[in-house]
């Protein structure tokens, strides 16, 4: 392959994203969920760390782990969406305070039918993305990574119409403070299949013009 002799150039390429493509317009027929989901993948080349289980001993040995694998591989791992499922939730423990007397946090999550069935399809297609691709070899991981391993915490602090239901209003506003805005992850309870933060610079700058025209008005 090109670049084998190279080290400091071209040993490290940029990532890229493959946007979703499952449930784009409409249910595909052989798709099993609902929603979809996205690729992210990168370039590298084995180090040390990764071949620190190859046969060898000795000067010959270590002087092999400075240096670069003879071989390049691609990696692209599936970024699926969360449905906003009630029974995931975010509550505090009453029976079970910090040192402070605070009651602590207690999350309740897992993932349900939906999100192992698009986890699934997310192997299926990374196999046919790669005999596309020509990849001389490939190998698929189906199983699924705990709650939390691969994420932007969401949800906790949500917004809707109904107090008894939701924390904020559509301004990112609380319910029962005024004066008090809420404009990072919690206020959404889902991220679709892609990353937020752009999402949360909108919301902010929206809820800030929001609450200088209240503020204007004596309302806050």
């Amino acid at each position: 392959m090109d670049n084998l002799d190279n080290y400091y150039y071209g040993n490290r390429p940029n990532g890229f994203y493959i946007p979703r493509f499952r449930n784009n317009q409409k249910q595909d027929k052989d798709a099993e969920f609902i929603r979809g989901y996205g690729f992210q993948g990168n370039s590298l080349r084995p180090h040390w760390a990764d071949m620190a289980n190859q046969k060898g001993f000795g000067k010959t040995y270590k002087d092999a782990l400075t240096k670069p694998g003879n071989y390049w591989a691609v990696g692209i791992a599936g970024f699926g969406e969360c449905l906003p499922h009630q029974e995931n939730r975010v509550t505090l423990d009453a029976t079970k305070p910090d040192r402070f007397g605070i009651p602590q946090v207690r999350v309740d999550m897992e993932f349900r039918d939906n999100e192992l069935k698009a986890r699934a399809d997310m192997a299926v297609q990374a196999e046919k993305i790669f005999r596309a691709a020509g990849a001389v070899f490939y190998q698929t991981n189906s199983e699924t990574n705990p709650p939390g391993a691969g994420v932007h915490e969401m949800g906790t602090a949500r917004m809707g119409d109904n107090p008894s239901e939701s924390v904020l209003n559509k301004w990112n506003q609380t319910h029962d403070i005024a004066n008090l805005f809420v404009t990072d992850g919690s206020c959404m309870v889902s991220s679709s299949c892609v990353n937020p933060s752009l999402t949360y610079m909108a919301l902010t700058a929206r809820a800030c013009d929001y609450a200088v025209s209240q503020l204007k008005k004596g309302l806050i």
